[in-house]
C-alpha cells in the first residue's frame, strides 16, 4: 500500500498499481486504485489523455494498454501511469526511490 510521507503528499491524488511494479504490463492483470479525498464513486478516469469513465469506481482492472490517470474532487488529477502490452519488460518497484536505495530489477516475459 501507499503511505503519505508528509501532509502535502496527502493532499494529492495518487494512482496505485497492483502488482506494484513499473512499467505495468497488461498480461499481469493490473489493478489501478485512485486515492484522494472525496467519495470513491466521484472518480473520473482518463485513458490516453481523454476522459474515459466519469463517476467511476475508485479501482479498475485494466484490459487495454495505454496511459491512465484519475481525478478525485478536492485533490485533482493523479500522475499518469503507463500500462504496456510488451512481451519482455524490465521492471522496478512502483514506489518512490531515493538515492542510495537498493533496488530490485525484474526482467519478465
Amino acid at each position: 500500500g501507499w503511505c503519505p510521507l508528509s501532509p502535502a503528499a496527502a493532499q494529492t491524488t495518487q494512482l496505485l498499481v497492483e502488482p506494484p511494479w513499473t512499467p505495468a504490463v497488461l498480461w499481469d492483470r493490473v489493478t489501478l486504485t485512485c486515492q484522494g479525498s472525496g467519495t470513491a464513486s466521484a472518480t473520473t478516469w482518463y485513458k490516453d489523455g481523454q476522459r474515459w469513465w466519469q463517476k467511476g469506481p475508485d479501482h479498475i482492472t485494466v484490459t487495454a494498454s495505454g496511459t491512465y490517470e484519475c481525478d478525485r474532487p478536492g485533490t485533482g488529477r493523479s500522475p499518469s501511469l503507463r500500462v504496456l502490452n510488451e512481451r519482455l519488460v524490465l521492471q522496478v518497484p512502483a514506489r518512490a526511490l531515493l538515492e542510495g536505495d537498493t533496488v530490485t530489477l525484474c526482467c519478465r516475459g
